[in-house]
C-alpha cells in the first residue's frame, strides 16, 4: 500500500491505496474553508498552522496500515510555499522511520490521475486544468510525455471565481457560490467581454473580464447596494462569459488535435454549468468526454496516491533528502512535460 499527503493548500488530506487493486482503502480531507472564509481567502502562514494540527490527525488513523506501507508519497509542487512544507516534512519522517522510499509528486499530475482512481490509466487524452491556481490545457501520451497545449496569462478560472464573489461581497469559496447563484440568474443581462475572443492566441485570460465585472458593481452602487436578482444576473453573466472563453480556445485545440478523448479536472471543474457546455462541445468534435467523480474535484490525497501507484511501478523513487519544495514556475513546469 502507499499513503499520500496533499498540503499544497487550504485542504489537509492523507490516503492509503492499495497497489495491485489501485483501490482507496482509506481517505479523509479537513478543509479550511471556514477558517479562511473571514479574509475572503487563504492565508499561508494560517493553513501552515492548521496543517500542522491536522494532518498528524488524520495520520493517526492510518496507522493499522503502517507495516504494508511501500512508499510515501507527497505533493510537492506547485502550492504554498509554507503549506507543502508541512506535508514534505511528514512524508520525510514517515519514509525514514519506516524505511520505504518516497515518491514526490507534482500537484497538477496529480489533478490530471484524479480521472483514474479506482480505475486504470488511460492515454493519449486531451486535458483541461481548471483550479484555483491554474487553467491550462495539456495533451497526456504518457506517464513520462506530457505537453502543455495552452495555459492562462494572468488569472485561473478558479482564481476568477473567488475574486469575483469576493468583489460582490459573497463569501469564500466563491466558486460554488457563483455557480449556485447563476441558476437564479439572467446571463444575458450584463454584457461582459470574452476575453481574447478577437485573438488568434490559444491562451487563457481572465483578468480583464473580473476588471469589467468590478466596473458593473461600481456602476450598480456597489456590492451593498445590488438587489439579489442583480447579483444572480451579474452571477450568470460572469460565468457565461467565462464558459464562452474556454470554449473558444477549446475549439481552436480541437480542430488541431485527433485525440478523442478530452477531460477536465481541478477544482472548477465541478462546476456543472462548464461540464455541460463541454460534454456539447465534444458531442459537436466527436470526442469522449471524461470528467472526476465530484469528490476528487477539488485537492485531495486519493488522486495523489492513484499517480503514486504508476510512479511505483516505474521505480520513480527519491530519497527524504533528495524531495525538495520546488518554488519557480519554470521548475514546475519543467516538471510537468
Amino acid at each position: 500500500m502507499i499513503v499520500s499527503i496533499e498540503s499544497s493548500c487550504d485542504d489537509s488530506s492523507i490516503a492509503i491505496t492499495e497497489i495491485a487493486t489501485k483501490k482507496v482503502l482509506y481517505h479523509k480531507k479537513i478543509s479550511q474553508e471556514a477558517q479562511h472564509a473571514c479574509y475572503g481567502g487563504v492565508v499561508p502562514e494560517l493553513a501552515s498552522r492548521l496543517h500542522a494540527v491536522a494532518l498528524p490527525q488524520i495520520l493517526e488513523e492510518t496507522k493499522p496500515w503502517f507495516d504494508k506501507l511501500k512508499a510515501v508519497a507527497v505533493t510537492n509542487q506547485p502550492g504554498l510555499g509554507v503549506t507543502l512544507l508541512e506535508g514534505i516534512a511528514m512524508a520525510k519522517t514517515l519514509a525514514t522511520l519506516l524505511n520505504i522510499p518516497l515518491i514526490p509528486v507534482h500537484h497538477l499530475k496529480g489533478h490530471i490521475y484524479s480521472l483514474f482512481i479506482e480505475k486504470p490509466t488511460h492515454s493519449p487524452m486531451l486535458i483541461l486544468l481548471i483550479s484555483g491556481g491554474h487553467t491550462m490545457v495539456i495533451r497526456v501520451e504518457s506517464f513520462e510525455k506530457m505537453e502543455i497545449l495552452a495555459t492562462s496569462m494572468d488569472d485561473s478560472v478558479g482564481e476568477s471565481f473567488d475574486k469575483t464573489a469576493k468583489m460582490m461581497g459573497l463569501g469564500y469559496p466563491g466558486g460554488p457560490i457563483i455557480e449556485q447563484l447563476a441558476l437564479k440568474g439572467d446571463e444575458n443581462r450584463f454584457d461582459l467581454p470574452v476575453p481574447l475572443r478577437n485573438s488568434k492566441l490559444i491562451a487563457f485570460s481572465l483578468s480583464g473580464l473580473k476588471n469589467a465585472v468590478r466596473l458593473e458593481i461600481e456602476r450598480l452602487g456597489g456590492a451593498e447596494a445590488m438587489s439579489e436578482q442583480e447579483r444572480c444576473d451579474l452571477a450568470a453573466s460572469f460565468q457565461k462569459a467565462v464558459k464562452l472563453h474556454l470554449l473558444q480556445k477549446s475549439k481552436k485545440i480541437f480542430k488541431n488535435e485527433p485525440v478523442k478523448d478530452f477531460a477536465i479536472v481541478g477544482g472548477a471543474s465541478a462546476n456543472q454549468y462548464i461540464r455541460n457546455a463541454y460534454e456539447t462541445l465534444c458531442k459537436e468534435f466527436g470526442k469522449h468526454l471524461h470528467v472526476a467523480p465530484l469528490e476528487y474535484c477539488s485537492d485531495n490525497a486519493a488522486m495523489i496516491g492513484r499517480y503514486a501507484i504508476d510512479a511505483y511501478e516505474k521505480k520513480q523513487f527519491a530519497t527524504p533528502d533528495k524531495v525538495d519544495l520546488i518554488v519557480t514556475k519554470k521548475q514546475q513546469q519543467g516538471a510537468l512535460l
